[in-house]
């Protein structure tokens, strides 16, 4: 390993357990989302000449994750948290901001990457373009509102785009609210209270599912009264740490030379911290058994095939460029293939009647005529297999945060499976869904024409890919799955309606098994949507639509979550960390399911 590369990694660590306060903590670096949980954390490797603003990001990352550990007490935030809405939004922003605040207090280099990394996500989410409140997630927006007046440090300019245009508003609502809330940022109650609050003025207090979201129990308004009396200016120490045991290994004072920093090259092999556990004891099985969903439009949505969103020329580049990639990982593509056909083919075995009067000739018996011209032709005939005629649709996730080493795993995985299942005479297509265009498109211009009226569910143009259908051969549709390789096509995911679309497509085929496969990296996401309507509209559709899938459908339903625990949605669902476990994880769903015994019948199942 490069000594400036294991030089960073060790600051890094160290700089997360000095933070965390837990000498125990167990950092590795990896491809795919950075996660942390219990004693175990991931930081992403940053892209091959990554700026240095880039790598400050990534140590706020870093540093969050760690402040985070040693100054928030999830099970607390639970409890308070709003059940859904802008409320639930403002609430979180809130408690950001105080974790943010305490890092800054710690040390200055921390807020630097603390502004760093905020500024990261939010550039990754498009907010240059916001001009209007209608654009920016109010929730949001007091959070960075707070963060101005604890912090005194300028907002990114990519933040103050979200926070600009509530502005005014926000100072007249909630403007004289954070006093004297700077000598209180250790103190995660108050700021509880802070939020709740806030929620109050702003007339959300009925995303938290009652009108008064503090409550009026004695014993609440105890525990707030000790946890105010108990906060003062030795809050740190209480912490277990002072800012003199901090200062040395907090933040990197590491000279890094950028230009021989070749973190790049890792292979990730080291990333043993496992997927994200779902942060509830409890898998959220809850899922609504009706659910009044709607689209503002369905006029400007569309079903393609992938050869009509791009030229010929682009597509053959396109599929050139996922050539190369699947050449560089042939090995594992050879391992997977024949894994999965063995299994295929050992569930289609072949057996014989003998002694038949009618059939194939029995070649086996010929000696004994040759020697006894008066023996009898014998005959055989193969019996009919037991193997189900089977189809598989794979639905991919084509959104803008599957964006890189995501969607080209799945581009190769998918073709990996496409060949390999044809080989074995089972149908397969391969879907994908994105929006036509990011914040809305024409669904949400026809909205604001029409007056914005209130409730209007989803206000995006839906882009249902069809890379491959069941019945195309594969010669004819191999080309098209170059089309994945295309970023400009990754927008927003909208994932309740691509799977009743992709469902639709296989219930009514005529094969015995219908399986299908879904891959996606996290839950619908559609601002233009989000923005005006509850904050789980999206995903209260989403349950909806796999309750129905799994209970009265005969389609079997299975799910991979790309860093993104999806089995608190999904029955038959496994969660991987890193994109390059996506082979393993789809042969291994498909294998699974070939090897079950016979399961009992679904609703609709004969």
């Amino acid at each position: 390993m490069d000594e400036t590369t294991e030089v960073f990694r060790q600051a890094v660590t160290s700089t997360m357990r000095a933070i965390s306060g837990n000498d125990e903590l167990s950092v590795t670096f990896g491809r795919g989302k950075p996660f942390m949980h219990g004693n175990k954390a991931r930081i992403p490797i940053p892209e091959l000449g990554v700026s240095e603003a880039g790598l400050a990001a990534l140590r706020g990352t870093a540093d969050r994750f760690a402040l985070r550990t040693r100054y928030h007490d999830e099970q607390s935030h639970a409890e308070a948290r709003p059940a859904a809405g802008v409320a639930q939004e403002l609430f979180d922003a809130v408690e950001e901001t105080r974790i943010a605040a305490v890092g800054s207090y710690l040390m200055r280099g921390v807020q630097d990457n603390l502004l760093s990394q905020l500024d990261q996500d939010f550039q990754q989410l498009g907010t240059f373009d916001i001009t209007s409140t209608e654009d920016a997630p109010l929730g949001q927006a007091v959070g960075l509102y707070l963060r101005e007046k604890l912090i005194d440090a300028p907002l990114p300019e990519s933040a103050s785009r979200v926070l600009d245009p509530w502005r005014d508003y926000l100072e007249d609502r909630v403007g004289s609210e954070f006093k004297d809330y700077d000598d209180k940022v250790f103190d995660q109650a108050a700021f509880r209270v802070l939020a709740q609050s806030l929620i109050a003025d702003l007339g959300l207090a009925e995303d938290y599912g009652q009108d008064d979201p503090e409550g009026d129990s004695d014993e609440y308004q105890e525990e707030e009264q000790e946890s105010e009396a108990d906060a003062g200016e030795d809050g740190l120490e209480e912490e277990g740490g002072s800012e003199s045991d901090l200062a040395d290994a907090i933040e990197g004072e590491v000279p890094v030379d950028m230009e021989s920093l070749d973190l790049a090259e890792a292979d990730g092999s080291e990333d043993d911290a496992g997927a994200p556990p779902d942060s509830d004891a409890q898998k959220n099985w809850l899922r609504p058994k009706t659910f009044q969903y709607q689209s503002y439009t369905q006029e400007f949505d569309e079903v393609v095939f992938a050869d009509q969103l791009c030229d010929s020329d682009e597509l053959d580049r396109l599929r050139g460029l996922l050539d190369q990639h699947l050449q560089n990982s042939q090995i594992i593509i050879s391992k997977l293939a024949n894994r999965l056909q063995r299994k295929l083919m050992a569930q289609q075995s072949r057996s014989w009647e003998f002694d038949l009067e009618e059939g194939v000739l029995d070649t086996s018996r010929l000696p004994s005529i040759i020697m006894d011209p008066f023996t009898s032709l014998a005959f055989k005939q193969e019996k009919e297999t037991q193997f189900k005629d089977t189809v598989v649709s794979i639905l991919i996730d084509s959104s803008g945060s599957m964006r890189g080493r995501s969607i080209s795993i799945a581009a190769m995985c998918a073709d990996i499976l496409g060949r390999t299942l044809e080989r074995c005479s089972v149908k397969v297509e391969i879907l994908g869904f994105t929006t036509k265009a990011w914040r809305g498109g024409q669904s949400r211009e026809l909205w604001l024409q029409q007056g914005k009226p209130q409730q209007p569910g989803r206000l995006n143009d839906l882009r249902h890919i069809i890379y491959k259908a069941a019945d195309m051969p594969w010669r004819r549709a191999r080309r098209n799955l170059g089309l994945m390789m295309r970023e400009e096509l990754l927008k927003e995911n909208i994932d309740g309606e691509a799977l009743l679309w992709a469902h639709n497509r296989i219930h009514g085929r005529p094969e015995d098994r219908k399986i299908l496969m879904v891959i996606s990296d996290g839950l619908p996401v559609d601002n233009s949507t989000l923005l005006v309507n509850p904050s789980n509209y999206l995903e209260q559709h989403l349950k909806f639509a796999i309750d129905q899938i799994e209970n009265a459908s005969p389609v079997e339903l299975v799910a991979i979550g790309i860093g993104h625990d999806v089995t608190h949605h999904y029955q038959h669902a496994v969660t991987i960390t890193d994109a390059e476990q996506l082979g393993d994880a789809m042969t291994g769903q498909l294998v699974g399911l070939f090897d079950e015994e016979k399961k009992p019948s679904k609703v609709g199942e004969r």
